[in-house]
């Protein structure tokens, strides 16, 4: 792992400074980063996704303990470092990438290398990274909705998205990102990080956060995939009473005709507001519309 100096180093000889347009505030508290590395308990058969590797300091922490870890990062300049420094790491794979397809999709590409990895490795997939803000809450839903699902995730985020990732129904940041997290896993809020604890220093603070997907819960939803149709769906209307939603949604949700029935069975008042629903009632809804379907 990199001190401050170390990195600072790098960048210079590459003739680079922190690009703000891809949200570059490096890790520098080295404590933290073993903080991150410790709490995920990366194991010799795990895989590791990690996005924003910038100059490998995380990665070389993580590639210690991980049978495989693949490390996306969109900067091509800060890819090759990261090249340079894992060099003799041979469970490493450096990919100058985009994460993201588009918002919906995962790049193929990164998609590719983590199954190769799991074809090999057969432990978890865990996502371990000090995540740039633009990419984290499609991530995230992406690696819970699939095609390719995280076993757990423990990074480190902006606060205003670990707000959005923990609230609770009928909070102002409540949303699909709440609902599918708690829906799905258990969330934690580890510790909130500093602006000093990052190298150049962000104007707000940030979180270190976990996530572990709950193979109970999981179990009590029929598609993780209807489910984030129908939160994000209802969602947009928000400030609305939940009748209006159902029929504001119809060109989303159009194969569902029973809404009156679906809220009467579930006893859910239809004068409410979507984001007065629990992530539980969303599984209840989501559940009996794939049986509408």
């Amino acid at each position: 792992m990199q001190s401050k100096h170390q990195i600072r180093e790098l960048l210079d000889s590459a003739g680079v400074r922190p690009n703000k347009r891809f949200g570059q505030n490096f890790l520098i508290d080295l404590n933290l980063m073993r903080l991150l590395i410790d709490t995920a308990n990366i194991q010799n058969n795990d895989v590791v996704l990690e996005i924003g590797p910038g100059t490998g300091s995380l990665t070389s922490g993580i590639a210690e303990k991980a049978g495989y870890c693949v490390s996306v990062e969109i900067d091509a300049v800060l890819a090759n470092i990261a090249k340079g420094q894992l060099v003799e790491k041979s469970n490493v794979e450096i990919i100058a990438a985009d994460a993201l397809k588009n918002k919906f999709e995962i790049n193929p590409v990164v998609l590719d290398a983590l199954n190769r990895a799991r074809a090999v490795h057969n432990g978890r997939l865990l996502l371990v990274a000090n995540l740039p803000y633009i990419a984290a809450t499609p991530l995230i839903i992406n690696l819970i909705t699939g095609p390719i699902i995280a076993d757990a995730m423990f990074v480190t985020i902006q606060k205003e998205v670990a707000d959005r990732m923990t609230s609770q129904a009928g909070i102002k940041d409540y949303g699909i990102l709440s609902i599918l997290m708690a829906a799905t896993g258990e969330v934690k809020h580890i510790r909130t990080l500093k602006p000093t604890v990052f190298w150049p220093q962000p104007q707000v603070h940030s979180v270190f956060i976990s996530y572990v997907r709950d193979p109970e819960k999981i179990k009590a939803i029929k598609s993780v995939e209807m489910l984030s149709h129908v939160a994000g769906a209802l969602l947009q209307y928000r400030r609305k009473m939940l009748k209006s939603c159902c029929k504001l949604t119809a060109d989303q949700l159009g194969e569902v005709k029973n809404w009156p029935e679906i809220l009467n069975q579930l006893g859910i008042d239809p004068e409410i507001r979507p984001d007065n629903l629990t992530p539980e009632q969303f599984v209840a809804i989501a559940n009996l519309c794939c049986e509408s379907k």
